[in-house]
């Protein structure tokens, strides 16, 4: 009797035991748990004519899905001296980071990326991705026809902004009237050294890149998107949207961050 009662036990115990095991392999296979470890903080940069609100729909998305999220505002005033800016904000982030630029702004990160630690990819939204040496002004002379740009002078240089009657057909078009027009109110203009300062780092030679390409984009054309990020060798996904996708389709732009950020 107490050998069987011996037996008993000791096959009751091996099958807890197995139930056990699989419960822990299914919590540690199952992705977004906490044993995953922290999550990188995701850095936005926008671009120009635009400011960090444009993020707002991405940011709610990511910060619901656990990621710590950080929206510079861009000065808008030169690449060199941006790219500076930006260096400097991430310098103050601890642990690894995830960089999002969307059209100027993906120069930018290109440039400052390399400046410091625990950068751990590169996402690029409908944006540029320029070589060592290239502007952004011969960049955007590949697209045609040229963004409708109104300049104004001011101390020290010259501001562009598009011009605002043209601002949803240029930038916004898959957004509604509304929208489009307080983004052609509010954009923020961008001093012209944001288009003649010279790249000097390559970031996506040594840090792998995501990208979002925009089919319906007028600000940069598709074909001249897919050519840099064919350079930059970046994992592509293209979508329908205009060169606003953060604004009318974030939850694509949040898929690709968080590809990138896994």
């Amino acid at each position: 009797m107490r050998s069987r009662l011996f037996r008993r036990a000791a096959i009751v115990g091996v099958t807890a035991l197995g139930l056990l095991t699989a419960s822990l392999s299914a919590v540690a296979a199952t992705p977004g748990k906490p044993d995953d470890g922290p999550k990188p903080t995701v850095v936005l940069v926008h671009g120009a004519w635009a400011d960090s609100s444009s993020w707002a729909p991405v940011i709610e998305r990511l910060t619901r899905d656990g990621y710590p999220v950080r929206a510079i505002a861009d000065p808008l005033q030169g690449l060199t001296s941006d790219t500076a800016y930006v260096s400097s904000y991430l310098a103050t982030i601890d642990g690894p980071k995830v960089l999002v630029g969307h059209s100027y702004g993906g120069a930018v990160i290109t440039n400052a990326a390399t400046s410091v630690p625990d950068v751990k990819s590169l996402v690029y939204i409908a944006a540029f991705i320029p070589a060592k040496g290239e502007t952004i002004g011969e960049l955007a002379a590949k697209s045609t026809p040229a963004l409708p740009l109104v300049s104004t002078q001011v101390p020290g240089g010259t501001e562009v902004i598009i011009d605002p009657a043209r601002f949803r057909t240029a930038f916004a078009g898959d957004l509604d009237k509304a929208t489009a027009n307080d983004l052609a109110i509010t954009q923020r203009p961008a001093d012209t050294r944001a288009v003649t300062d010279p790249s000097v780092e390559e970031a996506f030679r040594t840090i792998p890149s995501w990208a979002l390409v925009t089919r319906q984009d007028h600000a940069i054309n598709p074909d001249v998107q897919r050519f840099m990020t064919s350079r930059a060798h970046a994992r592509t996904t293209e979508v329908d949207a205009s060169h606003a996708v953060m604004l009318s389709r974030p939850d694509a732009v949040t898929k690709i961050i968080e590809q990138a950020a896994r």
